[in-house]
């Protein structure tokens, strides 16, 4: 088994083209994200948002470039930094921020809240709160694809910090040995809940190599680019629609603000932080292309970035105006009975 373990190191300047129409997809869709997620940091600061709130800004091109891979019936699944893979899926902004907000019309009909929303309809299968939780899930839905005999993958999403879980290890060698149709993505943004990765992990420059004693494929990829993460994405998902198991993409990222809205995120400095959004930002860089390209103008941008501004400012009044679950709600879904 162990030999067919392929390994790769993305190189910048090696991600393939995207077309006019991609261009303008992954722009728009990174920046909904941006948006909606710079809102839900302005509600949680009003104290319109309770509980815990992970923001996945700076995070945007993992997410959107991987669902570009994807076809009606795959399957996504991730941690708690969960609101940028709900939009991704086709999610509606209004359930979202309504769940953020506890309101009936959210997507858990308000008792989920940030980090654990649902939704069969777009096969987005949470959001989890707990470190590492969501990776034997992930493994257990593409063994349903296998035993169904359907060629649909499971995209199962971690972080660095989760992949030191020993569920994690456990996932993959069961992925392994029944060669079941999961990617692996570690989103590493380098500072797992405020810990740097080269603190907390052996070999940490290499966590997309942890598969191959197990035989998995590996890859380790820009995630600051949108094209890298697609043309990486369309090898894994490929390789599992055809039989071979299940593939590692580690994508290297960086989230811009603290790991949740409560940490100060203080172990890191601003001069940092300043040069990954100049020179690094995933919407920045697309930005740089349709406009260099002449796919679209300054005013045409504009007006993509006003139309995202109201599809969340909508959502924002929805989420506020919306009224609060029935005590009655505490009682549903808790059992399910034949």
């Amino acid at each position: 088994m162990a030999s067919r373990a392929a390994v790769k190191k993305t190189q910048a300047g090696e991600p393939g083209t995207f077309t006019s129409k991609q261009e303008l997809t992954a722009y728009r869709e990174m920046l909904l994200i941006r948006r909606f997620e710079e809102k839900a940091g302005q509600l949680y600061g009003m104290g319109l948002i309770g509980g815990f709130c992970h923001l996945y800004i700076g995070q945007e091109a993992v997410v959107v470039g991987m669902q570009m891979t994807l076809k009606e019936g795959d399957q996504v699944i991730t941690s708690y930094r969960d609101h940028g893979h709900m939009l991704a899926c086709g999610m509606e902004a209004r359930g979202v921020m309504a769940e953020l907000t506890g309101r009936r019309g959210g997507y858990s009909r308000g008792k989920g809240g940030s980090m654990h929303m649902f939704s069969r309809e777009k096969n987005f299968y949470g959001g989890h709160g707990i470190v590492g939780a969501q990776v034997p899930l992930g493994a257990g839905l593409a063994f349903a694809n296998k035993y169904r005999g359907n060629d649909h993958v499971s995209l199962t999403y971690f972080g660095e910090g989760a992949s030191n879980q020993g569920q994690v290890y456990e996932s993959f060698n069961m992925a392994a040995l029944w060669k079941l149709p999961v990617v692996f993505i570690i989103e590493n943004n380098r500072y797992a809940m405020g810990t740097s990765i080269t603190r907390a992990a052996a070999k940490s420059e290499e966590l997309y190599l942890r598969g191959a004693a197990y035989g998995i494929a590996g890859e380790q990829v820009d995630g600051m680019d949108v094209r890298a993460v697609k043309e990486a994405g369309e090898r894994a998902v490929a390789a599992c629609r055809a039989g071979e198991g299940p593939y590692i993409l580690e994508m290297m990222t960086y989230r811009y603000r603290g790991h949740s809205m409560s940490d100060p995120a203080k172990y890191r400095t601003k001069e940092e932080v300043q040069k990954m959004r100049e020179e690094h930002d995933p919407i920045e860089q697309v930005k740089r292309r349709l406009l260099d390209g002449g796919i679209a103008s300054e005013d045409d941008l504009k007006k993509i970035d006003a139309d995202i501004r109201a599809i969340v400012t909508d959502s924002a009044e929805f989420a506020q105006s919306d009224l609060e679950p029935d005590p009655s709600e505490l009682w549903t879904d808790v059992y399910l009975t034949a």
